[in-house]
């Protein structure tokens, strides 16, 4: 069982966009303590999600609260929370506290993201 008093972010620790992105977020401003979760390692974030049927090849997920949010309702959120001081941020910021933009822009990232772990020659989570 995970502390609900813990932030975490699940993410694809082999995908250098999830990589980037959860490092350039400025939520540990905000929120404190904000664990990095690399989905290619055992830890009991992963198999929290995972029983919350959230698909780590195909989404990043934030547990907050005891509460999980995966895909576009995830980078929704943590644009909420982070910071706006730096560009990354505000760009951030601005591209993803909309829902609405979220939800579209989120299955382009994915594409995105599994295209270049296949050109990288980085096997799915679910081979590892």
């Amino acid at each position: 069982m995970l502390p609900t008093d813990k932030t975490y972010i699940v993410y694809d620790g082999q995908c250098p966009f999830c990589s980037q992105y959860v490092k350039l977020l400025r939520l540990r401003d905000t929120l404190g303590h904000v664990e990095l979760i690399d989905a290619r390692t055992p830890h009991a974030a992963v198999d929290y999600v995972a029983r919350a049927g959230v698909v780590l090849d195909q989404e990043m997920a934030l547990i907050q609260g005891g509460e999980v949010y995966s895909g576009a309702a995830c980078i929704n959120r943590l644009a909420l929370m982070s910071t706006r001081s730096g560009v990354f941020n505000r760009l951030n910021a601005l591209a993803f506290s909309s829902p609405t933009v979220s939800r579209f822009a989120y299955p382009i990232l994915r594409t995105f993201r599994n295209l270049t772990l296949r050109l990288l020659g980085r096997e799915p989570l679910s081979a590892s």
